[in-house]
């Protein structure tokens, strides 16, 4: 039987958000690192709020940097929380990374329900 622990993001100081900061690939903030090992899962919850004076675009990066690897979303100025990940699943040390169109303003805030078998 799973033994289930609801966590913050790996890259969040004390629960609070992280401020994306890159505008490129080659600029990635860090969101996430997964659980170790591919018998364990996290399952991710991630939700997005534009403090920008217009719409931003965000690239998050899941598990790698590939286009098979990327949620693009466009985040409405000042709509509140925007959700992005609804659950999805990852594991074995992979990281979940962003950027955006306009370098910050972009706030991650979020949780992991990670399932210990």
């Amino acid at each position: 039987m799973a033994t289930i622990t609801k966590r913050i993001l790996s890259a969040s100081t004390n629960g609070k958000q992280v401020l994306v900061t890159g505008e490129s690939n080659s600029q990635l903030t860090t969101l996430h690192q997964a659980v170790s090992g591919t018998t364990d899962m996290d399952e991710i919850y991630l939700y997005a709020y534009n403090s920008k004076a217009d719409d931003v675009d965000l690239t998050i990066y899941w598990g790698a940097t590939g286009q098979a690897d990327e949620v693009k979303v466009t985040i409405p100025f000042q709509a509140g929380r925007y959700l992005i990940s609804d659950g999805k699943l990852l594991n074995n040390n992979l990281y979940i990374t962003a950027f955006c169109s306009s370098g910050g303003g972009i706030n991650i805030d979020g949780y992991v329900n990670r399932f210990d078998y």
